[in-house]
């Protein structure tokens, strides 16, 4: 690959476009071809060399196999992926600073309800694999943003947040007790905010539509609601119509399930108090 002229401000789906286009015609081959021999659509071929498209894993595998270049293509589709997911939150994270209405399903305490020391537990992997002192900064660097983002809870006219969380985001410990018990103050003090209704989902509410992943559905001033959801190692932002309006139905689904706002301070309160000295 050193053959090829290398742009520092070209985005990862743009390296990867030009690596397999590079690949191709240093094998001498057309689209037409590639395509043939390959058994993919020849225009899905050449919206993945314009990076118009971001393929699935299998597919640079495929072509990696095929180019015989080890896990190159599947590395630079790794770095793209990030990026795009990187983009997209971005994009939601915009979306979420003007939203109106915020309703939120979570399987752990979103970062809008989060206490500086709870968020720096998690953001540092306290809740599994230990923190490095290489990477403390950056760390701090993520608690003072997401501290940040929950100004708009106090911001005039404040949004109107609906938040159901899953009952295992209450239960989940952190290595530092007082941490989770100061977090669970903290979601009572957030939950008696009026522009904030927070519901537990137990876990005798049983499987629903929303349990492997992350939700937010949001609506501005004008204009359409969007959704975005969030799971293990991807996020996507989603404006198509009949999409979120599904994603809406499945939210109703859950808050039904959910303890009412009045339910879940009381179930809050019995955490507390397990959790008392």
């Amino acid at each position: 690959m050193t053959e090829q002229p290398v742009d520092q401000g070209e985005s990862k789906r743009t390296t990867l476009g030009r690596t397999l286009r590079f690949l191709r015609e240093k094998a001498g081959k057309s689209l037409g071809q590639l395509a043939e021999e390959t058994s993919y659509d020849k225009s899905y071929l050449y919206r993945l060399e314009t990076g118009e498209r971001l393929s699935k894993r299998a597919v640079m595998e495929d072509l990696d196999r095929y180019h015989g270049s080890g896990d190159l293509l599947v590395g630079l589709w790794r770095d793209a992926r990030k990026e795009v997911i990187k983009d997209k939150y971005k994009a939601f994270m915009e979306l979420e600073s003007t939203a109106r209405v915020m309703w939120l399903f979570q399987l752990r305490v979103p970062g809008l309800l989060q206490t500086e020391n709870y968020a720096r537990a998690v953001l540092s992997g306290l809740s599994g694999a230990q923190t490095t002192a290489g990477n403390s900064d950056d760390v701090e660097e993520q608690v003072a943003l997401r501290l940040g983002r929950q100004e708009l809870l106090y911001r005039s006219p404040a949004p109107s947040v609906r938040v159901i969380l899953d009952e295992g985001a209450l239960r989940r410990a952190v290595p530092d007790g007082k941490v989770w018990k100061d977090r669970l103050s903290h979601l009572m003090a957030a939950a008696a905010l009026p522009s904030v209704a927070l519901q537990v989902l137990p876990f005798t509410a049983g499987v629903h539509d929303l349990m492997d992943s992350h939700l937010w559905l949001l609506w501005q001033r004008v204009g359409d609601p969007v959704a975005y959801v969030e799971g293990n190692g991807f996020g996507e932002l989603i404006d198509d119509p009949d999409k979120v309006l599904s994603l809406r139905l499945s939210y109703d689904l859950v808050r039904d399930a959910a303890l009412t706002p009045s339910e879940s301070r009381a179930f809050i309160e019995g955490l507390l108090k397990e959790c008392a000295p």
